[in-house]
């Protein structure tokens, strides 16, 4: 789990190893900083935290309980502006009906991402097929912030990461030391993956196609 610092961020071992190799060859900070987005199911918000700080916090719309989103650690995978939603035959392009919105963010799990919706009263909610939601602004702000690769981690339960983060106490059935991540191994609950599979689709930017299984 990421560990939420109040202090700076202290420099990796890598660019220790790179400083004594003289100032031309140190490793720029901008490069070893890293970004951790943090979704806890629980309390319905978003965390954007970067080199150990805090730097945003959204809420978001989770999945429903008959398609809860999956708990773990993945990383995000595709980044698509203004996709293009094809579904059942069915092409929604770029605008306000499409179910998306303006941003897909898609996950190292297939079918699952962060994206926008065209029912902006879901935000908030526990209402998704399992994937997380976002409000327009709030979506388009955090696709500029996260690259391919950043590490997302949707926590299930509140623990003392999600406490720290937003609040509110801690789960006495959830960790209360820190344990290691689940990974992207880890199957995705039986009933989201059922409704993957019943809604997959796909979503085309350009050349670029995204599998979106749930929204």
């Amino acid at each position: 789990m990421v560990a939420v610092a109040a202090t700076a961020i202290a420099t990796p071992a890598m660019a220790q190893d790179a400083s004594k190799l003289g100032s031309e060859q140190q490793v720029p900070v901008a490069d070893v900083v890293k970004r951790v987005i943090v979704v806890s199911l629980v309390d319905r918000k978003l965390a954007l935290v970067e080199g150990g700080q805090v730097k945003k916090v959204y809420v978001v719309a989770v999945g429903k309980p008959s398609t809860p989103s999956p708990v773990g650690t993945f990383t995000i995978e595709r980044r698509v502006a203004n996709p293009t939603y094809h579904h059942d035959g069915k092409t929604i392009p770029p605008g306000p009906g499409n179910p998306v919105g303006t941003r897909w963010m898609g996950l190292s799990i297939r079918g699952y991402g962060i994206h926008g919706t065209n029912e902006p009263r879901s935000i908030g909610k526990a209402a998704s097929h399992g994937c997380i939601r976002m409000a327009k602004a709030d979506l388009e702000e955090l696709y500029e912030l996260v690259a391919q690769g950043d590490t997302v981690e949707m926590v299930g339960q509140r623990n003392q990461e999600t406490a720290q983060l937003f609040g509110g106490g801690v789960n006495p059935a959830a960790r209360t030391t820190a344990q290691p991540a689940q990974t992207a191994t880890a199957a995705a609950p039986a009933q989201a993956q059922s409704a993957e599979n019943n809604i997959a689709g796909k979503l085309v930017a350009a050349s670029a196609e995204v599998q979106a299984g749930s929204l």
